[in-house]
């Protein structure tokens, strides 16, 4: 194990230098201004009685936004999204970051939760009800937690940033993973991939025993790759790769109105922390899937595992060690 972490620390060094570089040169040219004027926002914090009190750290909620309002008929046989209209959410994560961490925590999308006006439901139906400011005070209300910053990343979007960086590494487990609904068909594995094919990675659910839970643990594997390719030499030192990239990253994001580069790049970092195995990654435990009438299968929280988890994010204190993996 020693030997392992003094090959990795000169790696973690010059990726720290890299992104010092990068930030005092984006000063310097007007790179950093470029990329404050090219951020989209939203109110995604509006305020209400009973807010939870800020913890220590810095928390972000971070979701895929699954809309096809932008997507050609061609785009979406491709991506394999369907037609649906309505405004919905296959991601919802909770990264945090401080002296502790970081942690990057999903929460599956039919986790059933009380919806702020709307009764219980499932997490995800909060954002389709009332787009980002219910679906942040929702995850508040169920956390404990009062979230810092808010970041959403839409379909199309996705596939050009990785596409962007020439796309990223992925190991398939053992049995691959073959889902007809998502259009994933991949054999066990590591290979590279390109936007659509991540795509298609990350929403299979359908062929996979584990279901949305095994989705989840895709999906923080690819922001895993996503983050360390983006933090790597050449993607960062070329000005022919690392313009398209943010270029791309930028017009995929929307973020709280409160969000500036200096708190992205600071989000960015702790995501290649991640990567480089510092932190942990995990799901808020599960204590049963039952099903419920009129609402469908869902994900019921063990609410006693998931409370001490969200208290060690609250305190920015490690993560219990049963909660990672």
């Amino acid at each position: 194990m020693a030997e392992k972490g003094k090959r990795r620390w000169p790696k973690r060094v010059v990726l720290g230098l890299l992104a010092l570089v990068v930030l005092v040169a984006a000063y310097g040219t007007g790179l950093y201004f470029w990329a404050g004027s090219r951020l989209r926002t939203t109110d995604a914090f509006a305020p209400y009685e009973g807010r939870p009190d800020r913890g220590a750290g810095t928390d972000w909620l971070l979701i895929g936004s699954d809309s096809r309002s932008s997507l050609t008929p061609e785009q979406r046989k491709e991506l394999h999204v369907g037609n649906d209209q309505g405004l919905n959410t296959d991601t919802i994560m909770v990264l945090h970051h401080g002296d502790s961490g970081p942690y990057l925590v999903s929460i599956p999308r039919d986790s059933y939760v009380a919806i702020p006006g709307h009764g219980k439901g499932k997490i995800n139906s909060a954002y389709a009800i009332g787009g980002a400011p219910l679906l942040a005070r929702t995850v508040e209300q169920a956390t404990g937690l009062r979230l810092d910053h808010y970041g959403e990343v839409n379909f199309l979007g996705f596939v050009d940033v990785v596409d962007a960086l020439g796309g990223v590494r992925i190991c398939v487990p053992e049995g691959g993973l073959h889902d007809e609904k998502s259009g994933a068909d991949f054999d066990a594995g590591c290979q590279r991939m390109d936007g659509v094919a991540a795509l298609r990675y990350v929403r299979a659910r359908y062929s996979d025993p584990e279901g949305d839970l095994g989705r989840v643990k895709r999906q923080r594997q690819l922001v895993s790759a996503v983050a360390e390719k983006a933090v790597s030499v050449p993607v960062l030192l070329p000005p022919w790769k690392l313009i398209p990239f943010l270029s791309a990253s930028l017009d995929a994001l929307t973020v709280d109105t409160d969000t500036g580069v200096g708190a992205l790049a600071r989000m960015g970092l702790a995501m290649e922390g991640l990567s480089s195995g510092s932190g942990a990654t995990t799901t808020v435990p599960v204590a049963s899937e039952p099903e419920i009438a009129g609402v469908g299968d869902v994900v019921v929280w063990d609410r006693g595992k998931a409370d001490r988890l969200f208290e060690a994010l609250r305190n920015d204190t490690p993560i219990p060690a049963s909660g990672a993996n």
